[in-house]
């Protein structure tokens, strides 16, 4: 029996965009507890392109070629001892890898449903942005309203959702970018300050804007360089949460100025994790964030989306710090 094939985009070697490439693979078969989505769109991240250039490899048990950290979809076939969805639902989620194809099989407990009334591209601008972002906010710094959030790389898609996730706690939202038109994007989700990064002093800016105070918390998806601004820019008992090292991973630490502080640095990453807690997150995530995209709090923000074919033009728009908000390959 011949097997059934598909379309994915593969790194025919490590390198720049151009080794991605649309091939004809292996269609994958749901086991048990598991179902077979039929993928809308594949979220471009920053991810993608580590691995890409060999910086990142895939984990054990996903294609070691196929980049893709999220989908969003319907289910077009279900394994045995699935309860809880059926054929035709309509489904968005984060993977291990593997992301960019037209079929993925995941387990039923890691899908999160589709809002209702969004249509299939726009939910898939929501995964990696919106569960990384309510993770790290929500689940582990546990912000509270009242409390001061600053957010690194505002404009990046999980920086637009943080943004979002602040103002929708009831805290106030400072974010920084290197642009200025990003900065003016944000103020229209509902940034309060904002402050230019990059090379120049932001953490002036930042103790200003809060008369001295410094901010209750920092979400961190630049990393090494932003690392000592961070310490001078918390407040006492503040908390650092460090998901995405685009800037660098490497960086000394004034361990007295943390002390003095009385202040936390945590690092999080979602991909690794074992199945219970990724089961754990996306029905915590169902049960308290996706009501706020059916009544309009909450709203996935698209820049740009591409044909599968052009996956390199995605990452190149990405490298180049040109997007605001998610990048989708559309199927």
């Amino acid at each position: 029996m011949t097997q059934a094939t598909m379309r994915a985009v593969v790194t025919t070697e490590k390198g720049g965009p151009e080794v991605l490439q649309l091939r004809e693979v292996p269609r994958p078969e749901p086991g048990i507890g598991q179902v077979r989505v039929q993928v809308a769109t594949s979220g471009v991240n920053r991810a993608d392109i580590f691995q890409r250039k060999g910086l990142y490899p895939a984990p054990k048990g996903c294609p070691p070629d196929i980049p893709g950290l999220e989908y969003s979809g319907t289910v077009e076939a279900v394994g045995p001892d699935v309860l809880g969805l059926r054929e035709g639902d309509e489904v968005m989620g984060l993977v291990a890898g593997g992301g960019y194809a037209e079929y993925l099989v995941v387990h039923e407990r890691e899908v999160v449903r589709a809002p209702e009334g969004l249509d299939p591209i726009r939910s898939g601008a929501i995964p990696e942005a919106f569960l990384s972002a309510f993770d790290a906010l929500v689940a582990q710094m546990r912000i509270q309203a009242g409390e001061q959030v600053l957010i690194h790389a505002v404009g990046s898609g999980v920086g637009t959702a943080g943004l979002q996730l602040t103002r929708w706690a009831g805290a106030r939202a400072l974010g920084t970018s290197r642009t200025p038109e990003k900065l003016s994007r944000a103020a229209g989700l509902g940034l309060d300050v904002g402050i230019q990064g990059g090379d120049r002093d932001w953490v002036t800016d930042v103790l200003d804007a809060t008369g001295g105070r410094g901010v209750d918390v920092i979400l961190d998806l630049v990393g090494g360089p932003y690392l000592e601004g961070n310490l001078r820019a918390l407040a006492t008992r503040g908390r650092i949460i460090t998901v995405g090292i685009t800037g660098g991973r490497k960086e000394v630490i004034d361990l007295r100025a943390l002390m003095g502080k009385r202040g936390s640095i945590t690092g999080t990453v979602l991909r690794a994790r074992p199945l219970e807690e990724k089961a754990a997150l996306a029905q915590h995530f169902q049960k308290v964030a996706l009501p706020g995209f059916e009544d309009g709090r909450l709203a996935p923000v698209l820049d740009e989306s591409f044909a599968p074919v052009d996956a390199g033009d995605a990452h190149r728009r990405m490298e180049a710090n040109l997007n605001f908000g998610k990048l989708l390959l559309v199927w």
